[in-house]
Order: C-alpha cells, then sequence, then structure tokens
C-alpha cells in the first residue's frame, strides 16, 4: 500500500503527462476540493465529488496556459501532504504572462484524496 507522499508524488506525474483521470481514481467520492482564489477565475472554488473535481482540471486550461509547473518540495504529515511549488503561465483573458510560487494541501483517508486545498498569488495573475 502506498503512503500519501506517494500517491502525491505520482499525482503530480500524472498532471504533468495529462492523465486526469488518474489524479481522478485517487480522490474520494465525496471530497472538500477547492482552489482559493477570485471568483472571476474558472477554477477557484470549492468542489464537492469526483465529476466535479474533473470539471476544475477542465477549467485550468480555458483560464491558463501552464508553460512550467513544478512542484518543488513535498513536506510529508502522515496523512496530511503539503507540496510548495512554482509556475509560469500565461492569463488567457488578459494574455498577461505571469509567475507564482503555489501550496497545495492534500488531506487522505483510506488511500484517498478527501480535501485538497490550492493556493498561489493570484495578484500576480491580474494587471494592476
Amino acid at each position: 500500500m502506498a503512503t500519501p507522499i506517494e500517491i502525491v508524488r505520482k499525482l503530480y506525474a500524472a498532471f504533468g503527462s495529462g492523465d486526469i483521470q488518474a489524479i481522478l481514481a485517487n480522490v474520494a467520492d465525496e471530497v472538500d476540493w477547492e482552489f482559493v482564489g477570485p471568483a472571476t477565475l474558472a477554477y477557484a472554488g470549492r468542489r464537492r465529488n469526483r465529476d466535479e473535481v474533473a470539471a476544475f482540471f477542465a477549467d485550468i486550461p480555458k483560464a491558463d496556459d501552464i508553460h512550467m509547473f513544478e512542484p518543488r518540495e513535498f513536506i510529508d504529515g502522515g496523512a496530511h501532504v503539503t507540496v510548495l511549488g512554482w509556475e509560469q503561465s500565461t492569463a488567457l483573458d488578459t494574455k498577461k504572462e505571469f509567475s507564482s510560487e503555489w501550496v497545495h494541501v492534500f488531506t487522505f483517508k483510506n488511500d484517498k484524496v478527501t480535501r485538497w486545498r490550492g493556493f498561489f498569488n493570484t495578484a500576480a495573475r491580474y494587471p494592476v
């Protein structure tokens, strides 16, 4: 049986290869999944089940063209895994390129993600 941190590493590998189904296979039927950001950002907000999490992943390329996405540090907290990373993207609505560090926090129960929070500097995404 894989540990939560091993599962999280596999999830990022799946994201990098575009295998969203592999990610969804590791999400619990009932989940508390939220990217914290303004309502104007398509993928911001809370999702409660796998279909809604699939919509989250479908909304990302509608809003942002990700050029680089790097998980850099994995912090093992047992059932909780925190990942620190960095991305460089272009906001499709403004055509502005931006970069930001990000934080993702995963919670596991019975080898499935039951809670996820995502954060990045959304101010970097929007022009001043």
